[in-house]
């Protein structure tokens, strides 16, 4: 349009010249509107062509389910959206339910009552009891920390909670972090806890959904991964203390909505599996000071199915280790470490809430060898994945009926 306009604007300009000449630069015009224009996709198919060399994460293939590799036993029915699980030492496990309860069952699956001590939660969309952790040193502090949506002046947000594991619950339990700001909305709170080996703790979160141009400012926690010591407070040596303006808990940026974190067993180095939009789910190992691109780079498309940000590539913003559109929705994750199945010892296993499912991947050199998909018969909402002491695997279902199934290997196939 730019074009035919200017050249438009020569023409009128030259309604003095006598007819010969007019005719001949009218001719040239028309020559060089031709080539301005043949010029401009061209520019465009160009700079198209140089994002999509730079954008290179590799893409999920999205392989079949495979049936027979593994059985399936339920050990527990009957929990309200349950949503993390945690493993004690007598082999109990501490299960949480999206609408604020906290429950100690069996590994034979008997249930107790709802343990007393859990903060109140916003329990609300996607907001409520989140994620469960023991302390590192539980055996003698049997300290629990809680992650959960917490409402408040301005709305509600993701906050961090811990207690002692007593008789009858958590005692003297404190809230000890807590997102900022608190927004209106009740999705995309995160979360996850994950202890790194210094005793510190990561602390995975969501951008709120509506708020996601927040995820790149750093005077608040929305769309971050935190760092915090044991009491809430901020290590001395995260990225962004003593920046002014920046919140000193910030371990890392531009994340849209974790729901699926490990410390890989080896290295030390934490793992993310992260929630895109209409496609655009990352795999992610999130380091110090980094910028993880949400809204501004992503693989994937609004629901609207607009585009997202500027494209999937940018200068100083992190691509992913490997992506998946379409979507598996992921939340919950392991790094496997167990003998039972031998074969995919190092291999990352994350629970899919779309299409629903157990999703494995093949790591070699810190990337993605192979994919595969178990479970995708069952027609459930895989929210977490644990690894059991003797290297069997716990999965939650997330459903108003919500299960705790034990994975094992299949009679019939080799481990």
């Amino acid at each position: 349009m730019t074009v035919q306009i200017t050249v438009l604007t020569i023409r009128r300009r030259l309604v003095f010249l006598f007819s010969p000449m007019k005719m001949s630069i009218m001719r040239f015009c028309m020559t060089m509107k031709s080539k301005l224009v043949s010029l401009v996709p061209a520019a465009w198919v160009l700079t198209y062509a140089l994002s999509v060399a730079h954008a290179d994460a590799p893409r999920s293939p999205t392989p079949a389910p495979i049936k027979g590799v593994v059985e399936v036993q339920t050990i527990a029915k009957g929990l309200e959206h349950p949503w993390s699980l945690a493993v004690l030492p007598d082999r109990r496990m501490l299960v949480t339910e999206r609408p604020g309860r906290l429950r100690i069952v069996s590994s034979d699956g008997h249930g107790a009552e709802p343990l007393a001590g859990v903060p109140r939660v916003y329990a609300s969309g996607q907001g409520g009891l989140l994620d469960v952790a023991l302390s590192p040193a539980f055996d003698k502090d049997r300290l629990i920390y809680l992650s959960f949506a917490e409402s408040g002046e301005g709305g509600a947000g993701t906050a961090v909670a811990r207690g002692r594991l007593g008789e009858r619950g958590l005692e003297n339990t404190q809230v000890i972090w807590r997102q900022q700001p608190k927004v209106s909305g009740s999705n995309h709170f995160g979360s996850r806890i994950v202890f790194r080996r210094d005793g510190t703790l990561f602390v995975t979160l969501g951008e709120r959904f509506n708020y996601s141009d927040s995820a790149q400012d750093l005077s608040t926690t929305l769309g971050k991964i935190v760092r915090i010591n044991p009491d809430g407070s901020a290590p001395k040596d995260n990225p962004f203390v003593g920046r002014a303006g920046a919140r000193p808990e910030i371990w890392s940026y531009g994340h849209r909505n974790v729901q699926a974190a490990a410390l890989h067993p080896e290295t030390g180095q934490l793992w993310t599996v992260e929630h895109g939009a209409r496609g655009g789910d990352e795999l992610n190992h999130p380091e110090a000071g980094k910028n993880y691109g949400w809204p501004v780079i992503s693989y994937g498309r609004h629901y609207s199915f607009l585009p997202i940000g500027e494209g999937t590539a940018k200068e100083g913003m992190e691509q992913p280790i490997y992506y998946w559109d379409p979507v598996i929705a992921p939340s919950g994750m392991v790094l496997y470490t167990g003998e039972l199945f031998a074969a995919w010892k190092g291999s990352i296993l994350a629970g899919s809430l779309t299409p629903g499912g157990l999703v494995r991947l093949m790591m070699k050199d810190g990337k993605v060898a192979q994919e595969e998909r178990y479970l995708g018969d069952l027609g459930e909402r895989i929210r977490d994945v644990r690894q059991a002491a003797d290297g069997s695997l716990y999965l939650l279902t997330d459903a108003r009926d919500g299960r705790i199934l034990r994975i094992t290997p299949a009679n019939n196939v080799s481990k």
